[in-house]
């Protein structure tokens, strides 16, 4: 792919943070999530025994196309939940993803622990996540600086969510570490290209910081991905193409779960 997604996404992402800035000022939103509760704690979700998994509402991929455009998310999410995932990841992102803060809503509305996955680059976006019912939101090494992982990780904080910082290589890792998250995923995928290589995941992985859960993101295609995960030190799988494109989410789930279950931390 030669297109750098992750510039085109972070782009966009600023197009639709500076619309929604005309519609509604920063003070507006404040006032109106905080009306809203918000969804259970993600962290306590994901730290039970076994290795958990977070199913995600995922429309299509701007490498594969469309993948469920028609899904139900809450439908879908309700039958994530019911093949025992702990937690539902909502992709927001329209372009080449087609998703929205509606999937958002519609999955929060469940009261299951729901994360906000997306290219957030301002505080604003942390506050319609909370507007929205979410649990947490999606902060991405990659796109943040640390002064600007530090903003956000404090309005996280301010809005009572959780986060789940991402990182890709031991660099950013190691500049995550010093922040002291309490969730940190390792995505095996590139997001400039959307490459994905499993095996980086063990070298990144041993930087952890100490205390955090670990998400293993991206790479999943059935039960041995997840035991391989878990035996290089996963917490906890966050899963989408493999679960929207399965024909049957419930019983796709349920065998991600069965072999994360018995898997030793």
């Amino acid at each position: 792919m030669s297109v750098d997604v992750l510039a085109v996404q972070v782009a966009d992402s600023r197009a639709r943070l500076a619309e929604a800035l005309e519609r509604e000022p920063l003070a507006q939103l404040r006032e109106r999530a905080t009306q809203v509760t918000p969804g259970p704690s993600l962290r306590a979700a994901l730290s039970g025994d076994g290795v958990s998994v977070i199913a995600e509402i995922k429309r299509g991929s701007p490498s594969r196309g469309p993948l469920a455009p028609g899904l139900d998310p809450a439908a879908t999410a309700a039958a994530y939940v019911a093949g025992g995932a702990r937690a539902v990841s909502v992709l927001t992102a329209p372009l080449g993803f087609g998703g929205s803060l509606d999937d958002l809503v519609a999955v929060a509305r469940l009261g299951v622990p729901t994360l906000r996955k997306d290219f957030l680059i301002d505080p604003y976006q942390v506050w319609e996540a909370r507007a929205a019912g979410a649990s947490a939101v999606l902060l991405l090494a990659v796109v943040l600086d640390d002064p600007e992982l530090r903003s956000m990780l404090a309005a996280v904080d301010q809005a009572g969510l959780d986060a789940l910082v991402e990182v890709h290589d031991e660099q950013e890792m190691r500049r995550v570490r010093a922040l002291g998250p309490a969730i940190v995923g390792v995505n095996v995928r590139d997001l400039r290209d959307f490459s994905v290589e499993n095996e980086r995941f063990t070298a990144v992985a041993r930087l952890r910081p100490s205390g955090a859960v670990l998400v293993a993101e991206s790479g999943v295609h059935g039960p041995d991905d997840v035991a391989a995960y878990a035996a290089a030190g996963a917490d906890a799988v966050l899963v989408g193409e493999h679960l929207v494109t399965s024909g049957d989410p419930e019983a796709a789930t349920r065998r991600l779960v069965e072999a994360g279950t018995g898997a030793m931390r």
